[in-house]
């Protein structure tokens, strides 16, 4: 047995230990008729926060507090705990004499999170703490699970966000993120509402997925016995509301988009979608820039902020620049002296931009690669990027000047969308164009494009006024103005793969009620191969020395996401020994989400030379195991043992 593995094993017996005694101490109060779980409420007339913001108008007068236990220290007949509320901590001074033998006794048995209520006075120690001298102490709840060791915490990014519950125990900073993300959304409804915006709810269950470029969940109605599509977007609901004569309406609320899951994107995440009628696209940019501005100057009191080392100034203007400009003004080719299908493909190629496939090859779709590639990365001060091609923009109306375009727009900040909007299309007759288009991208196999809706096609027929419309993120909003690198970070309960078995990192995530067969020899996995088949083994030979130019690293995975605008390539940020920011690109989406794969150890050959993929400088390539079964490629990236240091070379 290893030494770690001799050490998983000690804490594991310690951890069955503690949870053993804790039981214990829960049966003895039931026994003595005193269940902490049938107290069904307690009085308490003052929070922590309260009286430590306004000691003077406290001191000496008595209090009822109750919250957490997060520290305790016997000292004979006289002890110290601090407990934790929803707002502070406080501590408490608890001794023999006011509580008499019995209460104090019991008052020791007392465990690190239990929940109890203190009756006394407010007063300050020798050393200036606030405090409460107690009469009373109450157990209100038992813990049965012990906390995070209290100097190391929780800090493993997968169980916390896992266990969120105890990630916001032991980590105040994280309590702050999700108090701000509330006031965020409360400004955001404030400044709509001082706008005179109806806010508006739609259905999340839909016939038909549509408002968006976006894969759907599909799910099954059984009464009617049809599949509906949990919403992809609000817009196209929300203009039906236009139509039927609201000026100006808004919807915050959920969106589920069947897509990869990395730093940036969650399955299901918060968006808000505005629309006024007698608007243009000129209009939803000038409120963008409010909301920004305001929400950050009213939430943090300023509107200079640093996100992610990045000095940013959300100070009204903003930059805008036409999506053709920023492209000219990045590379100095100018599309606007580009304007046949032909011409911009045998660009493309000429520059190395990869084109998707078949589908894409349209000046519009290389207008939008090109601007990947060159621009969008470096749009770091807020600036609003418009007049969109309208081969991506099905909903946005045309510009007058030049068909080819539309009156759409798209906020950057720190190199990243964070809004979309248009001067929405309400030509009946282009839209049902439009969505046939996208019909046959969908037979085509493109499982993103829309469907054809033809009610919605109806609602334009009956009239949709001149509407501008806007789109915003809540998250990646709330990710701004709170610096969290990982969208995970401001949501309370991400999307996660389910764990296929029990955890023991930081105490809190094994199994609570039955501890009797942690001991047992778990059975080796039984793996069936017969129905794989490998490639076979070269015949041709190599020179040894021709291998030994190889330089084979393990290397740690230090971020993951998925490449936007591709199925299969993931990115990867490593850690080779040498440097902490080599950037791989691998082509394995198919089988591995990319939260599965940080924190991991891989193989990597790091001395090719970089390859450019998707605009990415690719420095090097990833080892995987690829094998056929049933009739299918499959596909395993090679890790190694956590214990294995960054740069350690292969021989």
């Amino acid at each position: 047995m290893s030494k770690n593995q001799h050490q998983n094993v000690e804490t594991h017996e310690e951890l069955s230990e503690v949870l053993k005694v804790r039981r214990e101490k829960l049966d003895e109060l039931r026994n003595e008729g005193k269940d902490p779980f049938a107290i069904t409420k307690y009085d308490r007339t003052e929070t922590a926060g309260q009286i430590k913001a306004d000691y003077e108008s406290y001191e000496e007068k008595d209090v009822s507090v109750a919250g957490r236990i997060i520290a305790k220290r016997i000292m004979g007949k006289a002890s110290f705990c601090t407990i934790q509320d929803s707002d502070e901590k406080i501590q408490s001074y608890v001794s023999v004499n006011d509580l008499g033998e019995e209460s104090y006794k019991a008052f020791k048995t007392y465990d690190i999170g239990d929940f109890i209520g203190i009756k006394g006075f407010v007063f300050k120690t020798k050393t200036g703490e606030i405090s409460v001298h107690a009469k009373e102490v109450t157990l209100l709840s038992k813990s049965l699970r012990p906390l995070p060791e209290k100097f190391h915490g929780l800090k493993d990014p997968d169980l916390r966000y896992r266990q969120r519950y105890v990630d916001l125990i032991v980590n105040p900073e994280v309590k702050k993120t999700f108090e701000i993300r509330s006031k965020i959304i409360k400004e955001i409804r404030n400044i709509l509402d001082e706008k005179g915006y109806l806010e508006v709810d739609t259905p999340m269950l839909n016939t038909i997925s549509g408002g968006a470029t976006a894969k759907p969940f599909i799910t099954h109605h059984n009464a009617l016995n049809i599949d509906m599509y949990l919403r992809i977007a609000t817009e196209l609901n929300l203009k039906r509301l236009i139509v039927g004569g609201y000026d100006k309406v808004y919807e915050m609320g959920r969106i589920f988009r069947n897509e990869g899951m990395d730093i940036r994107h969650n399955p299901e995440f918060t968006s808000i979608e505005l629309y006024a009628a007698y608007q243009d696209y000129n209009d939803m940019m000038n409120i963008t820039e409010e909301l920004f501005s305001e929400v950050a100057k009213r939430v943090l009191g300023t509107t200079k902020i640093t996100y992610q080392g990045q000095e940013i100034d959300l100070t009204p203007k903003f930059k805008r620049i036409t999506m053709i400009d920023s492209i000219k003004e990045a590379t100095g080719i100018d599309f606007n002296n580009i304007n046949t299908d032909a011409e911009a493909v045998a660009l493309a190629k000429e520059k190395g931009i990869e084109i998707p496939d078949k589908t894409k090859e349209t000046r519009g779709d290389v207008i939008s690669l090109f601007f990947d590639e060159y621009v969008e990365k470096t749009l770091v001060q807020p600036t609003f990027i418009y007049d969109y091609p309208v081969e991506i923009s099905p909903l946005a109306k045309r510009k007058q000047e030049d068909q080819r375009l539309t009156e759409r727009f798209e906020i950057f900040i720190g190199g990243r969308e964070y809004g979309n909007a248009f001067s929405e299309l309400n030509d009946p007759i282009d839209q049902y164009e439009r969505f046939k288009k996208q019909v046959e991208a969908r037979d085509a196999g493109d499982d993103e494009a829309g469907m054809m809706d033809e009610d919605y096609i109806n609602a334009l027929e009956i009239g949709l006024p001149p509407t501008g419309g806007l789109g915003i993120g809540i998250d990646r909003f709330v990710m701004l103005l709170t610096d969290a690198a990982s969208i995970r970070d401001v949501l309370l309960f991400p999307t996660m793969k389910p764990l296929k078995d029990v955890n023991v990192g930081n105490d809190v995530s094994k199994k609570t009620y039955d501890d009797s067969k942690s001991n047992e020899k778990a059975e080796p996995c039984k793996i069936d191969f017969s129905n794989v088949k490998i490639e076979p083994i070269f015949k041709e030979m190599i020179d040894f020395d021709t291998f030994a130019k190889l330089d084979y690293r393990a290397v740690k995975i230090l971020a993951c996401e998925a490449v936007p605008k591709s199925k299969k390539l993931l990115k990867f940020t490593l850690n080779d020994g040498e440097r902490k920011n080599r950037v791989i690109l691998s082509g394995i989406h198919e089988y591995y989400e990319p939260e599965e794969l940080v924190g991991k150890t891989a193989i990597a050959i790091v001395n090719l030379p970089p390859k450019k993929m998707m605009g990415i400088d690719s420095e090097g390539m990833l080892i995987s195991a690829v094998h056929e079964e049933d009739g299918h490629e499959g596909l395993n990236l090679l890790m190694v043992d956590d214990r294995i240091p960054a740069g350690a070379k292969l021989y």
